[in-house]
């Protein structure tokens, strides 16, 4: 018995050593999920992240050459720091930090300069915005206001402004570009503002300031509306209420090449939208095919035209976009494609996107919230069948998973979890490229079974070649924004509406000049990608895209670089022709 007792104790232990054990490998297999390679360049960033939001939110006035000139020695500080490292020394991951960390900085500073020409480009018909500017940056130093003289000092401030415009009534001032023209009417709202921050800061808290200042302010605070108003109808000519006239501001070919460069793409603006061209002739072949499934022979547009009617009835989107998420989440953990973390797939949301922020965009917006788009009882009947029409479920069955999972929604979520202190080096050719290279993918892995989910994957693939050739050519001056309206109405199918909506959100300038074209080059990039190293076996499908996930949102030819273990020197430059030769 005493025996027994003995062994008994001894199985019960060995029971609880065992759980420890156990308990404490699983223990450690967690904490090394959550230890990034350690690199010492993190907190180099990191702090130049805060110092950088410091400074911005210092120097109010955007406009300020003060704020300018302080950012580029901020800039050029970091980027001499940075390149006194010894590059060999560094390990691995301190030296991809170090290529993204000096590509950004010489990008930024780039920016300034290029700011600065703009500025340059509009002094004409802004020579009182430094009267404006001085004014909030001795407000950010705190420095000892005059009363008397300040008054003074915005009376002559309203008379230039008087002066200003009708020296351009009177033709005294050389006709400014259309698009120059209306970015100085932005710029006039910007100081108009910039002058508001000013006044109400002193406003009533001094009370000999709101006696001298109260009403020489709101003269020339009058006087900027008007002048902005006469800019806009004067030199642009659109009313100053007008929502619909599509204006942008083109940057040139030599900009272009800036931002390629920036964005790790060597290819040209020319060979960019070649490269557009052969893939949208490739769409149409499929199309024809997807059509002749159908029973409308070639007449791909008229197969289009059928599935656009075949959408949902009001308030029954939201269950069609639920269906069809969770449709791709099951298809990608069938097939092994890439990890899904559960509270990824638990924490998604659904919101129903604005009537207002339909005239921008009428389609989805993803992240960790999608965006549906859909029509409300408020609109127009044309409204309501364009909205309808445009978000029918062939559509939305192919660029669901690119708002969700596993699009930006798993992407926000491990760039979150994962190095995020490489943010600041977002592009997107990672991040828009990813979650269109898995259309591409789910292509090839027949997601898309019917004809008509075909001709809706086809769709967008066309509307993605299609942004290249419109954007790129608009920034070249080879197209205006009505063109490329009507290139996507009559090359593409969209309904005008939408297509109007469409330019009018690539141009409006809350977008950089290449991002229309990152959905289908960092797409293609992450294709080829998959192609030499899951294709040739040396990953397996869920190691690749679990990697690809947790480097951040990083120009691709550096992802390819870490996944190929590629011999980094201190001058890379980027020099991957993704896309194979093209025909001279």
């Amino acid at each position: 018995m005493k025996l027994l007792k003995k062994f008994t104790a001894l199985f019960c232990l060995f029971i609880i050593v065992s759980n420890f054990t156990i308990a404490g490998a699983q223990t450690n297999t967690d904490l090394n999920n959550y230890n990034e390679s350690p690199s010492r360049l993190r907190g180099v960033i990191e702090k130049f992240s805060q110092d950088y939001g410091s400074l911005n939110r210092f120097y109010t006035a955007p406009t300020s050459p003060n704020r300018a000139a302080r950012l580029k020695q901020f800039y050029s500080d970091h980027l001499g720091f940075v390149q006194k490292q010894n590059f060999d020394e560094l390990n691995r991951d301190e030296q991809i930090d170090y290529l993204l960390f000096a590509n950004y900085l010489a990008h930024e500073g780039r920016e300034l300069e290029r700011n600065n020409k703009q500025l340059e480009e509009m002094s004409v018909l802004l020579p009182f915005a430094q009267t404006i500017n001085d004014l909030e940056d001795s407000r950010r130093k705190l420095e000892p206001i005059n009363s008397a003289k300040t008054a003074e000092l915005l009376n002559d401030l309203n008379k230039k402004i008087a002066a200003t415009q009708k020296s351009i009534e009177e033709n005294q001032i050389a006709r400014s570009k259309r698009t120059v023209a209306n970015r100085a009417a932005r710029t006039v709202a910007s100081l108009r503002a910039t002058l508001r921050n000013w006044f109400t800061f002193h406003n009533n808290y001094d009370p000999m300031f709101t006696w001298w200042n109260g009403e020489p302010y709101k003269a020339v605070d009058q006087s900027l509306q008007s002048y902005q108003t006469f800019l806009l109808d004067k030199l642009v000519g659109i009313k100053s209420d007008d929502k619909t006239t599509i204006i942008g501001d083109p940057i040139g070919r030599e900009a272009l090449l800036q931002e390629l460069e920036y964005e790790m793409i060597s290819y040209t603006p020319e060979e960019l939208v070649e490269i557009a061209n052969k893939e949208f002739a490739w769409c149409e072949g499929e199309m024809k095919k997807a059509s002749r499934e159908l029973g409308f022979g070639d007449d791909w547009k008229k197969a289009l035209e059928t599935i656009k009617n075949k959408y949902v009835e009001p308030g029954k989107q939201p269950e069609l976009i639920r269906k069809q998420a969770y449709e791709a989440i099951e298809f990608l953990e069938k097939n092994e494609l890439v990890t899904i973390p559960k509270l990824a797939r638990e924490s998604w949301r659904m919101e129903m996107m604005s009537p207002e922020r339909q005239l921008v965009s009428p389609f989805f917006l993803g992240g960790e919230t999608i965006l549906v788009s859909y029509p409300t009882s408020a609109m127009t009947h044309e409204q309501k069948m364009m909205s309808m029409r445009g978000n029918n479920p062939h559509f939305t069955h192919a660029v669901t998973h690119h708002e969700l999972i596993p699009g930006h929604h798993l992407q926000r979520y491990m760039t979150q979890r994962y190095r995020p202190y490489r943010e600041i080096f977002y592009t997107p050719f990672w991040m828009e490229g990813w979650a269109l290279y898995w259309e591409f993918l789910l292509w090839d892995m027949n997601f898309n079974r019917t004809p008509e989910d075909k001709i809706g994957a086809l769709f967008w693939r066309m509307h993605r070649c299609a942004r290249i050739i419109f954007s790129l050519n608009f920034h070249l001056e080879k197209m205006s924004p009505q063109e490329a309206v009507d290139f996507l109405v009559e090359r593409v199918g969209h309904e005008r509406d939408n297509a109007t909506a469409e330019v009018r959100r690539s141009f409006a300038g809350d977008y950089g000049p290449l991002y229309q074209i990152a959905y289908m080059m960092g797409g293609l990039q992450f294709y080829n990608l998959h192609r030499e190293l899951v294709g040739s076996k040396k990953m397996t499908n869920r190691n690749f895209h679990d990697a690809i996930l947790k480097e951040g949102a990083i120009p691709v030819e550096i992802v390819r670089a870490i996944l190929t273990k590629q011999k980094l020197s201190r001058d890379f430059k980027p020099n991957w022709r993704f896309y194979g030769k093209l025909p001279k």
